[in-house]
């Protein structure tokens, strides 16, 4: 028997080349007492980086595990900071340290907002699911889970005095919950469309919205409870009844609204237009709300001042006293509208290079206001500038540029040193050290799309999209950049000028001859021997020839080959097309050995791994995969982008790999000594293929529900559990040895003494003690119940289902016990007459249960069709439409009014 082919496993080792991703805002931190506004925190991929903006370094990473970032708060005392990630997760972070100790884990879809309370001691998180979950960070527990939206969740904010809670979503809908009894008092639907943030202003007495138009909504809020304590006249609360006379129309709106607002009220006060015409990306103050600061997707941020009373009251005067000669009948709406716009001055509009992202800003001491901009290029900056002056200047202080490309990278190559790593973009080409990952030399290039060391180190050439050769000198201090033009494809004349390299071992660059192929060249190749050429065409074929002789055409591919290489041995040839199909072509007679579908997109790179027949391709689909070209085997599937993947690089010795991505990220993968079980990898990726396949969708329904957790206190109930199984166990074993020592006396004995727990419980029964503890917990802690007390947890179900006791709750829990435990339990054979006893008795009470209830349902029916036809109206559909008649009504009325006026 042959000895097995072993695989060394390649794990992730470093993430570089990224300054800040763009699907997470950016945000100031003060790190260890620093100077304020010196950090700034900002999304990395999985990552959160810490950059000292002064030094343009980076000081601190706060390590992620495999999703993205999706959103940042730091805590006000500035010493944590909430990280929220794609998966729905939540983790707070500390700065001293960079450590995490608290997560949070309720949501099904990505947090899209994270906001602190002002005592920094609960977390409110939005989400794309919808839902809004309040957290107490101190316990380490979800509050409670607010439901109510229908689109994701925009901006969530906390008031200051009161325990409210007002939210804005893209349904176009602004919340107001009460968090006492966590239901919405109050919704808002003043906007046409999304809305995409909001702001609270003048402490919390104005509300600034912004959505997908041009317009910013101010928002005037009175909080009902204090105006009455002053009026000291308090508000007779009506009651509601469901049916209303026409004649009462007019005596009952006053009880409508009172019933709307009886908490506060919120009207809008009017509103500002900003010069951009597209949606609000990001709308943000600084944490004394004294300056807003708005944007769109161009590079215009726009900020206003936040006026003083005396300001705004000086500017009305002025205003109104020009507005009363223009337009005396207009006097009211006019102070409105000149009150709003008088509240905010716009102070500058910083235009950066490239479109905005995010943004942050901070209020420093002296007036002057710090700001931090992410932009679209991977690139930050941050600005100064004086809001005391009457015409503030902007002053660019720091540009974070030199950590990473402003486009994508389409091509990377390591030195035959595997030291140093060059990768290179649309407009640069950086040297990286492989070892600290730092940049060596950074010179500006034209759009590159493959590239090369020469022999020796000293030289490296890029292939441009203009069809040009560039060649660089990275010895010399001034860049040596020679421009060589070509008609043909920049990566044949690449692979010629490669060629030329190798045989004559110095920097010769000649055009010799010119190939004319009929269809658009993609890609090409010279086999490590010197001999053959492949050249990947347009019509899905490649073409080999002997040194510009025809040889050979490969067909089947049913797209165009987008990448290929040759072996080190020139034996075989693997190409990989837009059709996500990998094949693999002899050489000797251009028979395709294999045909593998390698990703679920197109192949954008391949290479083989030096000296061995094993390679390595790159897909669309964010992955990277290993195979055997011999044995015709899929390896390993190395995960970690979040975006396309363009290219990769293997370095000469082959421990190390290096990948790009449309996600701005270098990633650099080292290869272990660790071996590859195929077997295992196998049953690994089915085990998550049956387990994803099996997840069912939570319960939505309701507006509130508990907010699911998993902490310190989900572990303590589960030992909890565990401890009442371990009493129910000790007792069941006292009675049968009572009952067994009752049989041998042939007399009753005295009943042993019941546990002290159960002493200290009004000498409850163990049974009914064991299911009050298990209630109480529910699936949350059932999740991490070991499966060794499984078995004494389902027996337990069955005694409570035959006594009756809560049966749709025990169902529950049994469903999910044997959803989690499926495997074990089929597998068990001591399980199987438990489990048939179970379902004979939960479909028996199961029955008994709906008969119940359908009898209680027609009972419920009958009445109604009584009443109806005693009342000659409908229950509920009838007063339903009679408040939308009322409605109208009003709205007519009012329209009238205005009209006359």
């Amino acid at each position: 028997m042959g000895l097995t082919k072993q695989y060394l496993r390649y794990v992730a080792s470093a993430v570089f080349g990224v300054i800040g991703s763009q699907k997470a805002n950016i945000t100031y931190v003060t790190l260890r007492g620093g100077e304020k506004g010196r950090y700034v925190a900002v999304a990395a991929c999985e990552h959160v980086f810490i950059w000292d903006v002064r030094k343009g370094e980076k000081v601190l990473i706060l390590q992620g595990q495999k999703h993205e970032v999706t959103f940042l708060c730091p805590s006000p005392d500035g010493v944590h900071i909430a990280v929220g990630y794609e998966d729905g997760a939540v983790r707070i972070f500390s700065l001293l340290n960079g450590e995490s100790n608290v997560s949070f884990n309720g949501h099904k879809s990505a947090v899209s907002v994270i906001h602190y309370d002002a005592l920094g001691a609960r977390l409110v998180t939005g989400s794309k699911d919808t839902d809004v979950i309040v957290w107490d960070i101190i316990n380490e527990c979800g509050l409670y889970r607010l439901r109510g939206h229908k689109d994701v969740i925009t901006q969530a904010l906390f008031l200051r005095d009161k325990n409210l809670l007002v939210t804005c979503s893209k349904d176009s809908f602004v919340k107001w919950w009460d968090l006492d009894t966590q239901h919405c008092f109050k919704t808002m639907v003043g906007h046409r469309s999304e809305v995409w943030g909001m702001v609270l202003l003048s402490q919390e007495s104005r509300l600034l919205t912004g959505s997908a138009d041009s317009e910013l909504r101010a928002w005037d809020i009175n909080y009902l409870e204090e105006v009455r304590k002053d009026t000291g006249e308090p508000k007779v609360k009506k009651g509601k009844t469901l049916l209303v006379d026409d004649d009462e129309e007019d005596d009952k709106e006053d009880v409508d609204e009172s019933l709307e607002e009886r908490i506060l009220s919120c009207e809008k006060a009017g509103s500002i237009l900003r010069e951009a015409r597209d949606r609000v990306v990001s709308l943000t103050t600084d944490r004394h709300a004294r300056v807003i600061a708005c944007h769109g997707n161009d590079s215009v941020l726009e900020l206003f001042t936040v006026l003083s009373e005396e300001e705004v009251q000086k500017k009305m005067t002025k205003k109104l006293k020009k507005a009363k000669k223009k337009a005396t009948n207009q006097g009211s709406s006019l102070a409105t509208l000149f009150r709003i716009r008088g509240l905010f001055t716009c102070t500058h509009h910083p235009c950066p290079l490239s479109p905005l992202r995010w943004v942050d800003c901070l209020s420093c001491a002296g007036g002057e206001l710090k700001v931090v901009l992410l932009l679209q290029n991977n690139t930050v900056e941050t600005y100064s500038l004086k809001t005391s002056h009457k015409t503030p200047v902007a002053d660019k202080t720091a540009r974070l540029t030199l950590g990473g490309h402003r486009t994508d990278v389409r091509t990377l190559a390591f030195s035959s040193d595997n030291l140093a790593v060059l990768s290179a973009s649309g407009d640069t080409v950086k040297v990286w050290n492989r070892s600290t990952l730092q940049v060596i030399r950074t010179m500006a290039c034209e759009y590159a799309l493959c590239s090369l060391f020469v022999p020796g180190d000293r030289q490296i050439i890029l292939g441009t999209k203009s069809g040009k050769l560039q060649i660089f000198e990275l010895g010399s201090d001034v860049e040596n950049c020679v421009d060589i033009a070509s008609r043909l494809t920049c990566r044949v004349v690449l692979c010629v000028c490669v060629c030329a390299c190798v045989r004559y071992r110095r920097l010769t660059v000649k055009h010799k001859r010119t190939l004319q192929l009929e269809e658009d060249v993609l890609c090409v190749k010279f086999s490590p021997d010197h001999r053959l050429l492949a050249v990947s065409l347009l019509d899905c074929t490649i073409r080999l020839k002997f040194i510009f002789t025809f040889f050979l055409s490969l067909y089947g591919h049913k797209l165009p080959v987008l990448c290929l290489d040759i072996s080190h041995d020139s034996t075989i040839i693997a190409t990989g097309s837009a059709d996500r199909n990998v094949k693999i072509w002899g050489l000797d007679f251009g028979d395709c050995h294999r045909s593998m579908f390698a990703h679920d997109d197109s192949v954008m790179f391949l290479q083989f791994v030096p000296k061995t027949h094993l390679f390595f391709t790159a897909g669309k689909d964010k992955k990277i995969k290993q195979w055997d070209a011999d044995k015709f085997e899929h390896i390993q599937t190395l995960e970690g982008h979040h975006r396309e993947v363009w290219c990769l690089a293997i370095s000469p010795n082959g421990d190390h790999l290096v990948s790009s991505s449309h996600d701005k990220s270098l990633r650099l993968w080292e290869r272990t000594r660790e071996p590859i079980i195929l077997e295992e990898e196998r049953e690994m990726v089915s085990d998550a293929f049956i387990r994803s396949a099996s997840q069912v969708p939570g319960e939505t329904q309701g507006e509130a529900a508990p907010a699911g957790k998993k902490t310190v206190e989900t572990v303590k109930a589960a030992e909890r559990i565990m401890e009442a199984l371990e009493l129910y166990k000790g007792e069941t074993r006292k009675m049968e040895e009572h009952r067994y020592a009752c049989e041998s006396a042939g007399k009753e004995l005295p009943p042993p003494q019941p546990n002290p727990i159960l002493m200290a419980f009004g000498n409850i029964f163990f049974l009914f003690y064991a299911f009050f503890v298990i209630i109480s917990e529910l699936e949350v802690s059932l999740l991490v119940l070991p499966f060794p007390y499984v078995p004494e947890l389902l027996k337990l179900f069955n005694s409570y289902i035959q006594q009756g006791l809560e049966v749709e709750l025990v169902c529950r829990c049994l469903f999910f016990l044997l959803k989690i435990h499926f495997g074990q339990i089929s597998s068990n054979q001591m399980l199987l007459s438990v489990i048939d006893e179970l379902r004979t008795n939960t479909l028996s009470k199961v029955r008994e249960i709906r008969d119940v209830m359908g009898f209680n349902s027609a009972a419920l029916q009958f009445l109604q069709r009584e009443i109806e036809s005693k009342e000659d109206i409908m229950f509920f559909a009838d007063a339903t439409g009679r408040l939308e008649e009322k409605k109208k009504k009003r709205r007519k009325r009012e329209r009238a009014v205005l009209t006359i006026a």
